[in-house]
């Protein structure tokens, strides 16, 4: 009697939220958590069968493996699908993918010009300016040099821009946050070669340039070219993707997408920021109080929920899984607070281990819906003391827009504020302020 009322304490949900403790899920499984709502049929109800592939031999083995046929509609969106002469986008499905690595062929990417061509033969990368010795690196050279591996996440600064609206945007979490994304980069850090170059004691700044068509520049403070920026020759394990970079790219774990300049060719060390085009204009948002938002760097902390999100539906009362995913361009996540009813009332999520700073950390919580209306949110702190605000707390600070654009022309950046989802009595999910 004693062990089977322990089992009922466990059931009990969380901070009024119908949470659930971990425990009983791990201790009686889906089925003895949602007694009543189960979904999981027993094996004498529902018989295996030799089905048709079973009975057949297989696809013979590419030299490089496809996914599923029927894994296809996961994928990305596009901005620019016929590739004309403008920015093309192309956002991650988060909300179809878990775990915190995005495949290579899922990584978002944003080109102003699409991506060139690029003969890694010939390719170079030049550093020079406030050095005492300027130097050319071929790939070849590069490789020969120690390289490191680490997890990062890559973040547009235009992310999440459609939350400025003064009405919720109806997209799901693809169309509203799939400007970012995760992986295991592989290269040189930057440090390593101006060791090699010598860094002259004027240099306070670098200005990178990529070989696109544009040939995008911008400036970064030489310290963080001496701290963990890299030369990224691999994603994943393998070479970069054309799109994002190859054969190589700068890498500045935590900070604005755009910094992180791709097909590298140039690095030159300045005195100053070069005030180019991309910063002086694009970047440099204006505030409420009438002055610019320009150079920023850092990605703060964030998170969201993308499972369940808008675009999904729940497919019946009981048990599910909330899933999402936090990062911070300033350290590891410390923690993660969910609320099932818009932010009455929070329960501490289950962090995915191991939590790596500047890098995607998945979070989840278990939650027996019982088919009420229901406002899902999380909510990130990092190591560093961060919290992730309000949407209301953020835009009193950077306002809003007084219309609403088409989504993919908004204008602001670096988004951060809580995100809410909303489930009505049917199962269906939408974006919401709360």
């Amino acid at each position: 009697m004693l062990r089977d009322r322990s089992k009922r304490r466990s059931l009990d949900p969380v901070a009024g939220n119908e949470f659930l403790h971990r425990r009983s899920f791990l201790r009686g499984g889906l089925a003895a958590a949602v007694t009543g709502y189960s979904v999981v049929k027993t094996a004498a109800a529902e018989p295996l069968t030799d089905d048709p592939w079973s009975l057949v031999p297989g696809a013979v083995t590419r030299p490089y493996e496809q996914r599923s046929r029927f894994e296809d509609q996961v994928a990305r969106t596009l901005s620019n699908p016929k590739g004309e002469a403008r920015v093309q986008n192309a956002r991650t499905p988060l909300h179809l993918l878990n775990g915190t690595i995005t495949p290579n062929g899922q990584h978002f990417v944003v080109a102003q010009s699409g991506a060139p061509d690029i003969d890694p033969e010939r390719h170079r990368l030049l550093i020079h300016g406030l050095v005492k010795k300027p130097l050319i690196f071929t790939l070849d050279a590069l490789a020969r040099y120690p390289m490191v591996s680490r997890m990062s996440f890559i973040e547009c600064g235009g992310n999440s821009a459609p939350l400025f609206s003064p009405q919720p945007i109806q997209a799901n979490v693809q169309g509203l946050h799939g400007l970012v994304s995760c992986s295991e980069w592989t290269g040189v850090l930057l440090s390593t070669l101006l060791d090699e170059t010598g860094v002259d004691r004027q240099a306070k700044w670098l200005i990178a340039e990529g070989a696109d068509a544009p040939t995008l520049t911008r400036s970064v403070p030489l310290s963080k070219g001496l701290d963990d920026a890299m030369i990224a020759l691999y994603q994943n394990g393998e070479r970069l993707m054309p799109a994002n970079g190859y054969p190589m790219r700068l890498l500045l774990p935590g900070w604005e997408g755009n910094m992180n300049i791709k097909w590298l060719r140039r690095i030159k060390l300045t005195d100053a920021p070069g005030m180019t085009f991309p910063e002086s204009k694009t970047y440099a948002q204006i505030l409420p109080n009438g002055k610019a938002y320009q150079f920023y760097f850092v990605e703060e902390v964030k998170s969201f929920i993308t499972q369940p999100s808008p675009g999904t539906k729940m497919s019946g009362l009981g048990q599910y899984e909330i899933s999402g995913i936090a990062y911070s361009g300033d350290g590891r996540i410390a923690r993660v607070m969910v609320s099932a009813d818009g932010g009455k009332t929070w329960a501490p999520a289950r962090l995915q281990q191991p939590v790596m700073s500047k890098a995607f950390t998945r979070f989840s919580m278990p939650w027996r819906w019982d088919g009420r209306p229901a406002v899902l949110q999380s909510r990130a702190w990092d190591d560093a003391g961060n919290a992730q605000p309000t949407r209301a707390e953020f835009v009193a600070q950077r306002g809003e827009l007084k219309t609403i654009p088409p989504l993919a022309a908004f204008p602001n950046q670096h988004f951060n504020g809580i995100t809410s989802w909303a489930i009505d009595e049917k199962g269906e999910v939408k974006h919401v302020y709360a």
